[in-house]
Protein backbone atom coordinates (compact mmCIF):
# COMPACT_ATOMS: atom_id res chain seq x y z
CA UNK A 1 0.00 0.00 0.00
CA UNK A 2 2.28 2.91 -1.24
CA UNK A 3 1.40 6.11 -2.98
CA UNK A 4 3.76 6.72 -5.78
CA UNK A 5 3.49 10.34 -6.46
CA UNK A 6 4.84 10.28 -9.84
CA UNK A 7 6.44 13.82 -11.39
CA UNK A 8 5.50 16.10 -8.09
CA UNK A 9 1.84 15.55 -8.57
CA UNK A 10 -0.41 16.88 -6.20
CA UNK A 11 -4.23 15.46 -5.30
CA UNK A 12 -6.94 15.98 -3.13
CA UNK A 13 -7.57 14.12 -0.56
CA UNK A 14 -10.24 11.61 -1.57
CA UNK A 15 -7.56 11.79 -4.91
CA UNK A 16 -5.17 9.65 -2.77
CA UNK A 17 -8.10 7.80 -1.18
CA UNK A 18 -9.19 6.45 -4.66
CA UNK A 19 -5.40 6.26 -5.47
CA UNK A 20 -4.96 3.52 -2.28
CA UNK A 21 -8.26 2.16 -3.08
CA UNK A 22 -7.43 0.97 -6.40
CA UNK A 23 -4.57 -1.28 -4.65
CA UNK A 24 -6.97 -2.78 -1.83
CA UNK A 25 -9.55 -4.71 -2.35
CA UNK A 26 -10.85 -3.56 1.07
CA UNK A 27 -12.74 -0.38 1.28
CA UNK A 28 -12.75 1.41 4.68
CA UNK A 29 -16.02 0.17 5.41
CA UNK A 30 -15.10 -2.98 4.92
CA UNK A 31 -11.93 -2.82 7.34
CA UNK A 32 -14.15 -0.92 10.15
CA UNK A 33 -16.60 -4.35 9.80
CA UNK A 34 -13.97 -6.71 10.24
CA UNK A 35 -12.25 -4.86 12.95
CA UNK A 36 -15.36 -5.06 14.87
CA UNK A 37 -16.13 -8.93 14.06
CA UNK A 38 -12.30 -9.72 15.12
CA UNK A 39 -13.03 -7.77 18.55
CA UNK A 40 -15.99 -9.30 19.23
CA UNK A 41 -14.36 -12.63 18.11
CA UNK A 42 -11.71 -12.60 20.26
CA UNK A 43 -14.12 -12.42 23.32
CA UNK A 44 -16.83 -15.06 22.16
CA UNK A 45 -15.55 -16.67 18.65
CA UNK A 46 -18.05 -15.55 16.70
CA UNK A 47 -20.54 -12.26 16.27
CA UNK A 48 -24.39 -12.43 15.16
CA UNK A 49 -25.72 -9.54 12.42
CA UNK A 50 -27.59 -8.18 15.39
CA UNK A 51 -24.54 -7.54 17.20
CA UNK A 52 -22.70 -6.22 14.89
CA UNK A 53 -25.08 -3.89 13.27
CA UNK A 54 -25.31 -2.42 16.82
CA UNK A 55 -21.87 -2.14 17.59
CA UNK A 56 -21.01 -0.33 14.11
CA UNK A 57 -24.49 1.97 14.50
CA UNK A 58 -26.22 0.70 11.00
CA UNK A 59 -29.09 -1.05 10.15
CA UNK A 60 -29.03 -4.83 9.85
CA UNK A 61 -30.23 -5.06 6.28
CA UNK A 62 -26.82 -3.18 5.68
CA UNK A 63 -24.57 -5.24 8.32
CA UNK A 64 -26.19 -8.30 6.04
CA UNK A 65 -25.05 -6.67 2.81
CA UNK A 66 -21.37 -6.25 3.97
CA UNK A 67 -21.24 -9.54 5.87
CA UNK A 68 -22.30 -11.29 2.17
CA UNK A 69 -19.21 -9.21 0.28
CA UNK A 70 -16.82 -10.35 3.02
CA UNK A 71 -18.13 -14.02 2.84
CA UNK A 72 -17.52 -13.40 -0.87
CA UNK A 73 -13.94 -12.27 -0.55
CA UNK A 74 -13.28 -15.50 1.63
CA UNK A 75 -12.91 -13.64 4.73
CA UNK A 76 -15.34 -15.07 6.75
CA UNK A 77 -18.38 -17.44 7.33
CA UNK A 78 -22.06 -16.79 7.51
CA UNK A 79 -23.95 -19.19 9.34
CA UNK A 80 -27.63 -19.65 9.89
CA UNK A 81 -29.11 -17.73 12.30
CA UNK A 82 -26.81 -14.71 12.13
CA UNK A 83 -23.79 -16.06 13.28
CA UNK A 84 -20.79 -15.08 11.59
CA UNK A 85 -17.15 -16.48 12.05
CA UNK A 86 -13.69 -15.23 10.75
CA UNK A 87 -11.64 -17.30 8.11
CA UNK A 88 -7.89 -17.62 8.74
CA UNK A 89 -7.38 -15.40 6.17
CA UNK A 90 -10.19 -12.87 8.15
CA UNK A 91 -8.27 -13.21 11.60
CA UNK A 92 -5.29 -12.18 9.97
CA UNK A 93 -6.76 -9.28 9.05
CA UNK A 94 -9.13 -8.59 11.55
CA UNK A 95 -5.96 -8.58 13.86
CA UNK A 96 -3.50 -6.30 12.36
CA UNK A 97 -6.87 -3.90 11.79
CA UNK A 98 -7.10 -3.72 15.26
CA UNK A 99 -3.49 -3.78 16.14
CA UNK A 100 -3.63 -0.74 13.83
CA UNK A 101 -6.25 0.81 15.90
CA UNK A 102 -4.64 0.06 19.06
CA UNK A 103 -1.08 1.66 17.65
CA UNK A 104 -2.71 4.94 16.29
CA UNK A 105 -4.60 5.59 19.68
CA UNK A 106 -1.61 5.38 21.61
CA UNK A 107 0.02 7.40 19.54
CA UNK A 108 -2.64 10.42 19.31
CA UNK A 109 -2.75 9.73 23.68
CA UNK A 110 1.33 10.19 23.71
CA UNK A 111 0.98 13.54 21.58
CA UNK A 112 -1.90 14.57 23.83
CA UNK A 113 -4.72 14.55 21.72
CA UNK A 114 -7.09 13.21 24.31
CA UNK A 115 -10.67 15.33 23.06
CA UNK A 116 -12.44 12.66 20.45
CA UNK A 117 -9.85 10.42 20.71
CA UNK A 118 -11.79 7.46 19.23
CA UNK A 119 -12.91 9.53 16.42
CA UNK A 120 -9.92 11.12 15.10
CA UNK A 121 -8.42 7.23 15.70
CA UNK A 122 -11.00 6.19 13.40
CA UNK A 123 -10.47 9.07 10.87
CA UNK A 124 -6.98 8.13 10.55
CA UNK A 125 -6.60 4.20 10.73
CA UNK A 126 -8.08 4.22 7.03
CA UNK A 127 -5.57 6.81 5.28
CA UNK A 128 -1.93 5.33 6.69
CA UNK A 129 0.12 2.86 5.09
CA UNK A 130 1.12 -0.74 6.82
CA UNK A 131 4.64 1.19 6.60
CA UNK A 132 3.80 4.63 8.86
CA UNK A 133 1.85 2.86 11.03
CA UNK A 134 4.84 0.56 11.63
CA UNK A 135 7.04 3.82 12.71
CA UNK A 136 4.24 5.10 14.76
CA UNK A 137 4.49 1.86 16.58
CA UNK A 138 8.51 2.06 16.72
CA UNK A 139 7.49 5.78 17.68
CA UNK A 140 5.42 4.69 20.94
CA UNK A 141 7.67 2.21 21.94
CA UNK A 142 10.61 4.46 21.54
CA UNK A 143 8.51 7.15 23.98
CA UNK A 144 7.42 4.32 26.30
CA UNK A 145 11.16 3.16 27.24
CA UNK A 146 12.60 7.12 27.42
CA UNK A 147 10.04 8.34 29.98
CA UNK A 148 12.47 11.46 30.21
CA UNK A 149 11.89 12.09 26.37
CA UNK A 150 7.93 11.65 27.56
CA UNK A 151 8.10 14.37 30.30
CA UNK A 152 10.16 16.66 28.05
CA UNK A 153 7.68 16.81 25.57
CA UNK A 154 4.82 17.17 27.92
CA UNK A 155 6.83 20.22 29.23
CA UNK A 156 7.70 21.65 25.88
CA UNK A 157 3.68 21.24 24.87
CA UNK A 158 2.41 23.17 27.78
CA UNK A 159 4.81 25.97 27.08
CA UNK A 160 4.85 26.13 23.74
CA UNK A 161 1.34 28.00 23.89
CA UNK A 162 3.14 30.66 25.67
CA UNK A 163 5.06 31.67 22.63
Amino acid sequence: MVIKVINNEFHTVRGYQLLEQNKSVLTSAMEDYLEMIYRNSIKEGYIRINTLAELLNVKAASASRMVQKLGILGLLIYKKYGIILLSESGKEIGEYLLKRHHIIEDFLKLLGCEDDLLQQTELMEHNLNPKTVHKMNVFNAFLSEHEDILERLRDYQKNAGNR
